[in-house]
C-alpha cells in the first residue's frame, strides 16, 4: 500500500518543520506547496497556521487559495490559526476568514491565573464519535497555543475549558480542525494525525 501524501499549505508563520516530521514519523509523504493547482489534486490538505489571522488570510489571498479552499472535497484538516480560519470571520483585525463554518472567532478573556494567550497542556473532552478522534483518551492531554477561540457548535467534535467552553476539534462534512497542535501533543496528537491519514 502506497504512503499517504499530504499537502501542507505553506501558510508561513508556522512551525512546519515539527508538523512534517510528525506526519513523516506515521508514514507519510510531505509537501510544502503555495500552488493553487498542488492543493486542488491533493488527496490530503493541512492548513497550519501560526499568527494573526488578517497577515494569514492576506497570505492565502496572496497565493490565489483563499476562494478554493473552501471547495475542496478532500479531507482538509486546520490547525490552530488554520481551524481558526475556517471560520466565517475572526475578531482579531475584524478579518473576513474562509467561512467553512458560520460562527465567528473571538478573543479569550484572560483572568487572575489564567492569562492570554492559553499556552499548554490540556485536556479535551469529546462530544461525539468521529473518525477523527478514534482511539483519543479524554484523560490524554493535547498542547494549545491561541489568544482567540471559537464557539462550542454543531460542528463542535470536541470541547477543552479555559475559563469558558471553547471548540478543541470541529468538523463539517470533510474539513477538520483542531485548536491544538497535534504535531506537539505526544500520543494523542499522534493519533489524531494517524487517523487523518486514513480518511477517504
Amino acid at each position: 500500500m502506497p504512503s499517504p501524501e499530504v499537502v501542507i499549505i505553506d501558510s508561513g508563520g508556522a512551525n512546519l518543520a515539527s508538523l512534517q516530521f510528525a506526519l513523516e514519523r506515521l508514514g507519510a509523504r510531505t509537501r510544502l506547496t503555495r500552488e493553487p493547482r498542488e492543493v486542488a489534486e491533493a488527496s490530503r490538505v493541512i492548513l497550519p497556521g501560526v499568527g494573526s489571522a488578517g497577515a494569514a488570510m492576506q497570505r492565502l489571498r496572496a497565493a490565489g487559495l483563499s476562494e478554493g479552499l473552501s471547495r475542496l472535497t478532500q479531507p482538509v484538516l486546520g490547525i490552530c490559526l488554520g481551524m481558526q480560519l475556517l471560520y466565517r470571520d475572526s475578531a482579531e483585525g475584524a478579518t473576513t476568514c474562509l467561512g467553512v463554518l458560520p460562527e465567528s472567532v473571538r478573543r479569550l478573556e484572560s483572568a487572575p491565573g489564567r492569562p492570554v494567550p492559553h499556552m499548554g497542556w490540556n485536556r479535551i473532552q469529546p462530544t461525539r464519535s468521529d473518525p477523527l478522534l478514534e482511539g483519543v483518551d479524554p484523560q490524554d492531554y493535547v498542547y494549545f497555543v491561541h489568544s482567540y477561540a471559537a464557539p462550542i457548535s454543531a460542528a463542535t467534535l470536541a470541547s477543552a475549558r479555559y475559563g469558558v467552553e471553547l471548540a478543541a476539534v470541529v468538523r463539517r462534512a470533510n474539513f477538520y480542525g483542531t485548536q491544538f497542535h497535534p504535531e506537539r501533543s505526544a500520543r494523542a496528537g499522534a493519533r489524531v494525525l494517524a487517523n487523518f491519514l486514513r480518511l477517504e
